[in-house]
């Protein structure tokens, strides 16, 4: 059974009018899982701040937390802002998947899926971008291997965009593997092939402009998915964007509900060979609303 990790508090990171981060997305999710039968749905707990710290220093969390405002929203760049109700949600959605991977590795749980906002990938060791404040995933992460003894951890990224904050922040733990397909070139100009991490732990598949499943797939079955295999992980976690997908206004990936069905299954069957079917998914991008909804659907249904 696949554990459902939410919080209403995932309502309450507002972003100015416009933005495509919006509170809509948690709901859209919300209401379409809650049309799924039989996943199991838990409460996603703020995370202590030492979690944070496992991946980005003192000072840079001391700084996003002087940050919040008391009331409307600050911007931290062009793209990220924060809202009274910011840190709690996003340090709920680090607890969530912090708490996954706890119920995940104690056997009370196979699957788990982090249903918040706002998204973690692209926040670096000291930068809060791209709409992230923390890097979720990878702090996820850090804790499978500090907390639990585990000595080998993919993090696989599917997003429209290039994880750079989790490869930023795994860059230099030899006992992860980071994998990525992504657009590019695209936001935020980073995935080359030629990044690959401190100890060759980092692997990048980009995508070009307009390309649909097909080349997903290729991309996935023959590059990203070996060498997962040869890895052999003792946990999957899942940075689950859905803006790939060919309705999506912030890229030119043509990826449908299908897709993201299809390389859900492809990670589960790795995840079923090397260590018990041990997935941890968190959300990510998807910027149109039925798009997102019926991705996200897709995704927790081949999860479950």
């Amino acid at each position: 059974m696949t554990r459902i990790y939410w919080h209403d508090a995932a309502l309450h990171h507002i972003t100015p009018p416009g933005h495509p981060e919006r509170v809509a997305r948690a709901e859209a999710v919300k209401a379409r899982l809650g049309k799924i039968e039989g996943l199991d749905w838990h409460e996603a707990p703020i995370a202590d701040r030492g979690e944070v710290l496992r991946c980005h220093p003192e000072h840079y969390v001391a700084r996003i937390e002087a940050a919040v405002p008391a009331s409307d929203y600050v911007s931290l760049d062009a793209d990220t802002h924060m809202s009274p109700g910011s840190l709690e949600a996003a340090m709920r959605a680090v607890g969530g998947c912090g708490s996954a991977v706890d119920a995940v590795l104690a056997g009370d749980a196979k699957t788990a899926f982090v249903a918040m906002r706002p998204p973690g990938h692209h926040a670096e060791t000291e930068t809060a971008m791209g709409f992230c404040l923390f890097g979720t995933a990878a702090i996820a992460a850090k804790r499978a291997l500090d907390e639990h003894g585990l000595t080998r951890v993919a993090v696989l990224d599917f997003d429209v965009h290039h994880g750079n904050g989790t490869q930023d922040l795994l860059w230099s733990d030899e006992r992860t593997l980071f994998c990525s397909s992504h657009q590019m070139p695209l936001y935020p100009g980073r995935g080359a092939t030629h990044e690959t991490g401190a100890f060759d732990n980092v692997l990048n598949a980009p995508l070009a402009p307009m390309t649909g499943g097909k080349e997903m797939r290729r991309a996935w079955g023959d590059i990203i998915l070996p060498a997962v295999d040869d890895f052999a992980p003792e946990l999957i976690i899942v940075s689950a964007g859905f803006d790939a997908h060919a309705a999506d206004p912030l890229a030119n990936l043509n990826w449908l509900e299908d897709d993201f069905a299809w390389v859900t299954r492809a990670i589960s069957e790795v995840a079923n060979a090397h260590c018990g079917g041990r997935v941890v998914s968190t959300l990510e991008g998807g910027y149109d609303l039925d798009a997102l909804a019926a991705s996200v659907a897709a995704h927790v249904d081949v999860l479950k």
